[in-house]
């Protein structure tokens, strides 16, 4: 492979070579020292893995255009990689990256029942099930669009589902994504520059010149001779890491359970709701990630605030006033809303945290393997629910005290505009019902503030009680 990179017109395969690693296995080790931000390596734009290559393909290309409705970018790339692997001639230079490619995957769609039962509960386990059934249904579609009217070209012996699997992670697993300056985007496979394996110590360091279509990868730190290079996926959680690239890492501190809030159509005032949820920046139906160092998120307060607005509420608010309380009873339903969802998410984990934990110490799964892997994913989310809940709960039970009305604040309280945990804070003299760290942060928070301080006062004055 490396001679046909380099006849092609790649540079930096001289200070390079791949190698075996103890923990990450093969990846790509210097060669010669290398200063963070320093080029390593280029891949010209003619020897990529892209969807506009496959389709000027003479061969493949026609039968890729005939497919109708139009192939899916994933589906396309796969789809050309399985095509060049079964060519017995020609694509010489193709071929030989798709020889170096590896020939199996540890991607979660390839667990066993078992292995995959061991995070039962997360949100890695619903879709590898969805997912596994998706990918029967596009493999038939594709039998009966594409590989069936083709079979000179997509003989089914080296098209299997199977097939069709491996070229599926390939794409996942060694892809790379770029938004283009005008709002597009490209996927990308980089021969020898997919070898490089994935560190969170480093920068984000690969590049795609849109002007010249080439992919350039940059020292992300500082290198010495012998180091392993590596690039950055992103601050991806573990339960992506293994659905897409087959690892996982050990307290990742990107963990997160992304809950998913919708409401439907025939819903009472949803037309009104769906106006405030769109000023909110929000929709009817959204995904919002809970996270290690935002356990709840702010939208999903405002979400759920707005979705359980009653008509004497609606009447009152025109725009986005959720920010902060809207009133006690609306706060404590939201509130007792989400401690009760987060219990029942926490009890659907097949296999508790505490257990996990020591199942892990006790190498009841073996380290490395696929049901030491799904632990890991178990754990994480697990540990981002528990945190969700504890923040509802104590949100909760502050709301139900008055403690915020009458000053005798919640230490889990935030600065409504700068989300600042520690004291000391003040109330808003109008309507006591949101605090700030200091006088700085009021004023900023004003504009978005002003109406529901407003709704909040007008209520406090017509009888209404606000603890």
């Amino acid at each position: 492979m490396e001679s046909w990179l380099k006849e092609s017109g790649a540079v930096g395969l001289n200070d390079l070579e791949l190698a075996n690693f103890q923990v990450t296995g093969r990846g790509v080790r210097s060669l010669q020292y290398f200063k963070e931000g320093e080029r390593v390596l280029t891949i010209p734009c003619g020897i990529l893995w892209t969807v506009e290559h496959a389709y000027a393909d003479p061969l493949l290309g026609p039968a890729l255009r005939s497919a109708q409705p139009p192939l899916t970018v994933e589906d396309t790339l796969a789809i050309y990689i399985l095509f060049v692997r079964s060519r017995k001639s020609g694509y010489n230079g193709l071929r030989s990256h798709v020889t170096a490619l590896p020939t199996s995957y540890s991607s979660s769609i390839f667990f066993t029942e078992n292995e995959l039962e061991v995070c039962a509960g997360t949100s890695l386990y619903t879709i590898t099930k969805q997912l596994k059934r998706q990918i029967e249904e596009d493999y038939a579609g594709l039998v009966a669009r594409i590989f069936g009217q083709y079979q000179d070209l997509f003989p089914l012996d080296k098209f299997t589902i199977e097939d069709y699997k491996w070229a599926l992670s390939t794409v996942w697993s060694r892809g790379m994504d770029f938004v283009l300056a005008d709002g597009n985007s490209i996927r990308l496979l980089a021969p020898f520059a997919d070898m490089l394996n994935h560190s969170s110590e480093v920068k984000q360091c690969h590049v795609y010149d849109a002007s010249s279509g080439n992919l350039s990868v940059l020292a992300g730190k500082d290198y010495k001779v012998g180091d392993q290079v590596f690039i950055n996926y992103g601050p991806l959680p573990n339960n992506r890491l293994l659905r897409l690239y087959g690892f996982v890492l050990s307290s990742n501190p990107n963990d997160s359970y992304d809950i998913v809030l919708s409401t439907h159509p025939t819903a009472p005032f949803w037309e009104q709701k769906q106006k405030l949820w769109i000023s909110a920046g929000l929709d009817s139906t959204c995904t919002i990630s809970l996270t290690l160092t935002d356990p709840l998120p702010k939208n999903v307060l405002r979400y759920l605030r707005i979705q359980r607005l009653d008509e004497s509420d609606l009447s009152v608010i025109q725009v986005d006033a959720t920010d902060g309380i809207i009133n006690e009873s609306n706060e404590v339903e939201v509130l007792q809303f989400l401690v009760d969802s987060f219990c029942g998410l926490l009890e659907n984990f097949g296999t508790q945290l505490e257990m996990l934990e020591e199942q892990l110490a006790a190498s009841v799964h073996p380290p490395g393997g696929n049901a030491w892997a799904a632990a890991h994913v178990s754990l994480g989310e697990q540990r981002v629910l528990r945190l969700a809940r504890k923040r509802a709960e104590d949100l909760l039970a502050a709301a139900e005290s008055g403690r915020g009305r009458r000053g005798d604040l919640s230490p889990l309280a935030r600065c409504a505009n700068c989300d600042k945990v520690s004291g000391p804070f003040m109330l808003c003299g109008r309507c006591k019902a949101v605090i700030y760290c200091t006088r700085t942060c009021q004023v900023a928070h004003y504009k978005e503030h002003k109406v529901v301080c407003r709704v909040i006062s007008t209520a406090s004055k017509n009888g209404s009680e606000m603890k």
